[in-house]
């Protein structure tokens, strides 16, 4: 299956899976059992899958045909390159392809100059007006072309506003290095970043494409490793066959995508040009050899095994594509990269779909489920109650009414520590949002700049960010153990509750900062990694690396603390939301078996018709216990892995 019929099938799950989480939602309205808390999760679920998204990063230096191989992959059917791809640097800016349909096709440039100011990329975002907008003609592939061709556009400047704007500049020592020319200028990119929205049928699917420029503007651009290529589902690394694993590639590979050597799942190399090697004069076995030893060198150099290198001809694959030519296609051995993408892409996005969805959505149908259940085990104790009355004298009557009233005094005063315990949970909440607060954070993303820019040793700088992710943890760490508390304390109430009035408590909702633990471990690596280490820090002014860097780093740091803060309101919701609702539907019950026994102590004649009453509102529960696992089932259905998926059917 290619990846654009891969894309589709997964778009198709998705729709399916997006309209029966609907379906359930409104089964719910229906049958008068939905909440504020249920609406709330299930509203966010169905935001989240139709907001979906499946971002594709290809990274690499210069010269190494990635717009060409974005072409070939994804682009061929226009006939012509969509994408510059030519000798040199033709993607001088981080360049996004996407489909948005609020918008009209065009491509948004955000200037060079933005750099100078702290904000990031993604704040620039919600600033149109900052952006220069240019349409694009997605019925002419030429004009298309032409248009895209902005993305190429350079700039003359001073050095001392080239490296004002973050760029460093070459000391003779390497060719990548922005130089100064003859006329005391340097050649820098025009645009900081672009956006292209135009209606491809892949773009339309979901599928973004970022193409990265090469090693000195990924450092240049923070956003870019510490969010956009962290946050990509794959990343296609390309090398050229000509040149091997160079220096600079290794370094890209190091710091930005290989994690330390141990590749992730997701992360593709992609060996390039290897139409260099066809060489007329050599047999098909010895160039499929000379290949193989490339494609054995790079794998041993990266750390990888050798089935993650895939060799490719891009610019031939897109000429047969173009062409229709099935015997250059195949030698171009582009099929094989794009079935190893289809084959693994789609299926790890998927999974990670999966996952979030079944824990969400298993959570509020569990607590559905819960509350029909106990509404069921009422009515049958109110049942059981009045058959046992049957052919009973009046003092038994007034027996059974006693020990109900004596059940509900029981349980009134139960409700004491109930609502002391959520005047105790209120407490520790408030306290959790204390330590998670952004005030805090912003409190002390500041003083952490002020010092940074007060700093005048590299020392000084490397202590005040040090500073600043220890103190970041500790808030953490204080959250963590609010968190603590309040798991311990539910867990004892739901006990208690369950034990003393038969509520169907099961267990607390589990939750844990760890993950955003994990963010600043890899935030503060990353500043390990550049800050303290490249040699901007002594050729570019320091006030000038505080604005690149740490505003960056520090723009993630608060984006991680507002998802825990999210995360966190969610998980204090559906802890307490469960115990909310069961209390309430005893209460319910209790007056309902009280006021059965009323009306038979007043009017024994009644009894027949107050049984028959509840066996039909037995029933009715009953019937809506079965619809309700039919709606759950035909969720879960889809959230199985395929393989259950095909035992099923």
């Amino acid at each position: 299956m290619t990846l654009a019929h891969q894309l589709a099938a997964y778009t198709a799950w998705r729709s399916r899976l997006s309209a029966n989480i609907g379906e359930f939602k409104a089964w719910l309205a229906d049958n008068e059992l939905s909440d504020a808390q249920s609406d709330l999760r299930l509203n966010q679920l169905l935001e989240r899958l139709r907001e979906d998204r499946l971002n594709v990063a290809f990274v690499a230096e210069f010269s190494r045909g990635k717009s060409e191989l974005i072409n070939a992959i994804f682009f061929a059917d226009y006939g012509n390159r969509i994408l510059p791809s030519s000798a040199g640097r033709t993607t001088m800016c981080p360049t996004e392809l996407l489909y948005d349909p609020d918008k009209t096709p065009r491509i948004e440039l955000l200037p060079i100059q933005t750099r100078a100011a702290n904000g990031s990329i993604s704040e620039y975002k919600r600033y149109p007006e900052e952006w220069l907008m240019v349409p694009v003609d997605v019925d002419s592939a030429e004009v298309m072309h032409e248009a895209l061709g902005h993305v190429s556009e350079t700039l003359r400047v001073t050095p001392e506003e080239a490296e004002r704007l973050g760029f460093e500049l070459s000391d003779g020592a390497g060719s990548d290095l922005y130089r100064v020319g003859a006329d005391g200028l340097v050649e820098i990119p025009r645009w900081r970043h672009a956006v292209i929205n135009f209606p491809h049928p892949l773009l339309k699917q979901g599928l973004v494409i970022l193409d990265t420029p090469g090693l000195n503007a990924i450092g240049a651009e923070p956003e870019l490793t510490l969010s956009l290529l962290p946050n990509a589902h794959a990343i296609l690394f390309i090398l050229a066959a000509d040149t091997g694993v160079t220096q600079s590639d290794l370094n890209i590979w190091r710091e930005h995508i290989g994690d330390g050597g141990s590749a992730k799942r997701g992360r593709v190399v992609v060996l390039n040009k290897i139409d260099g090697q066809w060489d007329e004069l050599k047999t098909p076995a010895a160039i499929d050899a000379e290949i193989a030893r490339q494609v054995a060198s790079c794998a041993a150099i990266l750390d990888l095994h050798e089935r993650q290198v895939f060799p490719v001809s891009a610019q031939k694959g897109l000429v047969a594509k173009i062409n229709g030519d099935a015997a250059l296609l195949e030698r171009s051995r582009l099929p094989i990269l794009e079935a190893a993408l289809s084959g693994e892409l789609i299926p790890a996005k998927q999974d990670i779909v999966r996952d979030s969805t079944e824990s969400e959505f298993g959570e509020v149908s569990l607590r559905v489920r819960g509350l029909l259940e106990s509404r069921l085990a009422g009515l049958r104790e109110q049942l059981g109650e009045l058959v046992e009355l049957r052919g009973k004298n009046k003092g038994v009557v007034e027996y059974m009414m006693g020990k109900v009233r004596a059940d509900k005094v029981e349980f009134e005063s139960g409700l004491q520590r109930y609502y002391a315990v959520r005047s105790v949970f209120s407490t520790l909440s408030n306290n959790l949002f204390g330590h998670l607060g952004l005030d805090a954070l912003r409190h002390l993303t500041q003083e952490t700049r002020e010092t940074m820019v007060e700093a005048n040793f590299s020392r000084t700088l490397s202590d005040a960010m040090g500073n600043f992710f220890s103190r970041s943890r500790y808030a953490l760490a204080r959250s963590t153990g609010e968190i603590g508390e309040i798991q311990n304390m539910m867990e004892a109430v739901y006990k208690k509750f369950s034990v003393e009035h038969g509520l169907k408590l099961g267990s607390p909702a589990a939750f844990s900062l760890l993950r955003y633990d994990k963010e600043l471990d890899r935030l503060e690596g990353w500043c390990n990694t550049h800050l303290n280490t490249m040699r901007s820090l002594l050729t570019i002014d320091k006030k000038n690396i505080t604005q690149k860097f740490f505003e960056e780093v520090a723009v993630q740091v608060r984006r991680a603390f507002e998802r825990a803060n999210k995360d966190a309101e969610t998980w204090l919701r559906a802890i307490m939301a469960p115990m909310e609702t069961q209390v309430r539907e005893h209460q319910i019950q209790l007056k309902r078996r009280l006021e059965s026994i009323k009306r038979i102590h007043q009017a024994t004649d009644t009894l027949e018709d107050r049984i028959g009453e509840l066996e039909s509102v037995e029933k009715d529960l009953l019937r809506q216990i079965n619809a309700l696992e039919g709606v759950v089932g035909r969720v879960r259905s889809l959230l199985l892995p395929p393989q259950a998926q095909l035992r099923v059917a």
